[in-house]
């Protein structure tokens, strides 16, 4: 068989895999799978870097199908190589518990690094991975000892550049200059629903060239050769991300070929016979893999093998060299957190006049940074209002030069080892990159907004909530007590918005000393992504020798103070900045003759995941008398005050006004907490 027939037998059985999955399945999209199986097939046989039988080596090239409707594709890629996806596997295409669903899953398929779907999530998601990568390998790698080299690859479709998350990253991405992340653009001109004549008539290479990226042409998405030249010119470019138009055909071969009606539903018996003909595959078997096919696409272990033991040869090489850097990387790779991370956080010294929630988190932050050389991250353009800056550690940005005019930055220095990762004004990005510096490995990555604008990134939060993954997100300025911005900045049902996340938590400290203990819960956390929603104005510092250890913070509620015999008659429940507000109002019903019980409830999800014994320890269920107060809508809080309980809260906007103007329009005072408790207990 010559090498082109070969080439040209795997792209065929790339493609009719897929086309079988989606007839076999009733279910799914043949039209990616059909027009972008040449690039896949150039791609994963001659210039991506992988191991199949490790699909975790820290130093692989990552691959990212940001079009993750064309999963098909994906899935014969991962078999054909010789991933653990069997060819049962593939029949079982998006049938239940499957590896094969319907959209790639990260940590469900050996082999997909990101779960995407959501179109432009997972472009944005590799320049969070680019990133991640050039970070590394700027603080570990030394002169004669390169142990992280490796690229970020991407096929995106045209709604993935329709997307306004793609966008975002795509702009950063080329004014950071990633040159190790290439985007292969099925360019095939038809979307879901119509042509892109109607919608998407724009200059795509221009436009991505103004980003800063190299742009390459390839006019025939079936010539193998000229793939190949543009992958090797991408890679050359060093200095600049890389977009490939690949001129496609959607459908490619089918009766359906250009056509919309090819995107996301199965040919069809006939339209499958039909196409297999024209492009010269047997009708029978389905499912077929030619062995010469499988034998080729299987040398990608031989080479991944060669690659990985060349790698850990360097390694050894850069452990005897550098013991600490490589103890140290080898640690980051492995996601352990070294010893002693949080020896150095503070104990803030109780203070009636405080410090908010925000500043107390930025203090907590610089404490970890030094023995957390893992912590990397930044805010959409607000460091100075989300105090999320560690100071002293200078800032990813490779882009701008030392010398270069900053405009103002006191920057500590412009490098790729910084790790303060300036995203501007930018959140959906950064909630895209932040997942993408987790799934990648090596970092305790964080972003951080003012909570109103978790709204520009809730897609970024789902996913890494799905994913599982280790993201942070920092919020401030978490209630309407920011005072004079009004109702477009102020945050009303963001905290039960997001609350209804499944696998998210949800962190709404109390004071300092709360702070501290949520970041020490955040930063030990595994399987999940953890959110901070931390306040501007200046809280007090609560006595601890008063009131409870702020350590019950980790159960995500505890009994701050309690009626003198235990035996309370009204349970206030509050987070935040309301605590304070709950606990100035016992002190008044107590003076009254009242039993007062106040729980600092900062996270609902870490209260849900304590034994049922505990949790009615706290809300004792023959106490019916209870009090939620906090400044959001009153949705969920119910499961908390019972039927008979009220809640004290937000269900309007805010508005504009100094604060204390605000929270008494609002009712937050001592004295309407006080009426609304002694109106329960009089029911």
């Amino acid at each position: 068989m010559t090498d082109s027939s070969l080439d040209q037998q795997c792209i065929n059985t790339l493609r009719f895999l897929s086309v079988d999955m989606v007839q076999k399945a009733d279910s799914g999209h043949p039209g990616l799978p059909l027009d972008a199986a040449p690039m896949a097939y150039v791609l994963w046989t001659k210039h991506m870097k992988y191991h199949p039988a490790d699909p975790q080596w820290a130093d692989r090239d990552r691959f990212v199908l940001s079009a993750g409707h064309g999963s098909a594709l994906l899935y014969s890629l991962l078999h054909m190589t010789g991933y653990g996806v069997s060819l049962d596997d593939i029949k079982q295409f998006r049938q239940w518990g499957s590896k094969t669903p319907g959209h790639p899953e990260y940590g469900h398929t050996p082999g997909v690094e990101v779960t995407t779907g959501p179109l432009g999530q997972g472009l944005a998601n590799a320049v969070g991975m680019a990133i991640g990568e050039a970070q590394l390998a700027a603080t570990y790698n030394r002169d004669g000892h390169t142990v992280i080299d490796h690229r970020t690859w991407v096929i995106v479709g045209d709604g993935d550049l329709m997307e306004g998350v793609a966008s975002e990253a795509a702009s950063l991405a080329g004014h950071l200059k990633l040159g190790k992340l290439v985007c292969l653009y099925d360019d095939n001109y038809v979307t879901l629903a119509a042509g892109t004549d109607i919608t998407f008539t724009e200059d795509r290479a221009k436009r991505f060239e103004a980003y800063g990226w190299q742009t390459i042409k390839v006019a025939d998405g079936n010539d193998v050769a000229a793939i190949d030249a543009a992958l090797n010119e991408a890679v050359a470019d060093t200095a600049r991300p890389t977009l490939i138009l690949v001129r496609t055909h959607i459908g490619y071969g089918s009766p359906k070929q250009d056509s919309f009606k090819a995107h996301g539903s199965p040919l069809g018996v006939e339209e499958v016979k039909a196409t297999k003909q024209k492009l010269g595959w047997p009708l029978e078997p389905d499912f077929l893999v030619p062995e010469p096919a499988l034998q080729h696409f299987r040398e990608a272990q031989a080479r991944g093998q060669q690659a990985q033991d060349d790698w850990n040869g360097r390694l050894d090489g850069y452990a005897k060299a550098f013991p600490e850097l490589a103890g140290e990387l080898r640690a980051r790779l492995h996601g352990e957190l070294p010893d002693g991370w949080d020896s150095d956080i503070p104990v803030f010294a109780a203070d009636a006049k405080g410090i908010a929630t925000r500043e107390a988190g930025g203090k907590v932050m610089n404490a970890i940074a030094p023995k957390l050389a893992a912590l990397f991250g930044g805010s959409a353009d607000l460091d100075s209002s989300t105090f999320t800056n560690l100071k002293g550690f200078g800032d990813f940005n490779p882009a701008v030069t030392k010398g270069e005019d900053t405009q103002g930055s006191d920057s500590a220095g412009w490098s790729d080892a910084g790790r303060n990762l300036h995203f501007g004004v930018r959140e959906h990005a950064m909630g895209a990159i932040v997942n993408g510096l987790a799934v990648h490995g090596g970092f305790v990555p964080y972003g951080s907004t003012f909570l109103i604008f978790s709204d520009y990134m809730r897609p970024a939060i789902r996913l890494a909530a799905l994913m599982g993954v280790h993201a942070i997100h920092v919020f401030t300025h978490d209630s309407i007590a920011l005072g004079e911005d009004g109702p477009t900045h102020q945050p009303v049902e963001q905290l039960a918005s997001l609350r209804a996340i499944p696998n998210l938590t949800v962190i709404r400290p109390a004071d300092a000393n709360e702070t501290a203990v949520a970041w020490k819960v955040a930063v030990a956390t595994t399987g999940r992504p953890v959110l901070f929603a931390l306040s501007r104005q200046k809280l007090p510092t609560l006595d601890r020798t008063r009131y409870a250890s702020a350590d019950g913070v980790r159960q995500g509620a505890y009994v701050l103070s309690d009626a003198k015999d235990g035996k309370p008659a009204l349970i206030l429940i509050a987070s935040g900045s309301e605590v304070s507000l709950i606990l100035e109002a016992a002190a008044q019903l107590e003076a009254r003759g009242i039993a007062v019980r106040c729980v600092s409830m900062p996270s609902w999800e870490l209260f849900e995941a304590q034994p049922q014994s505990y949790r009615d320890e706290v809300l004792p269920p023959d106490v019916s008398a209870r009090l939620a107060v906090e400044m959001g809508v009153a949705q969920g809080w119910r499961r908390y005050t019972g039927e008979h309980g009220d809640m004290l809260g937000i269900d309007r906007f805010g508005a504009s006004a100094p604060a204390d103007a605000l929270l008494r329009e609002y009712g937050f005072t001592v004295e309407n907490v006080v009426q609304r408790a002694k109106a329960l207990l009089q029911k």
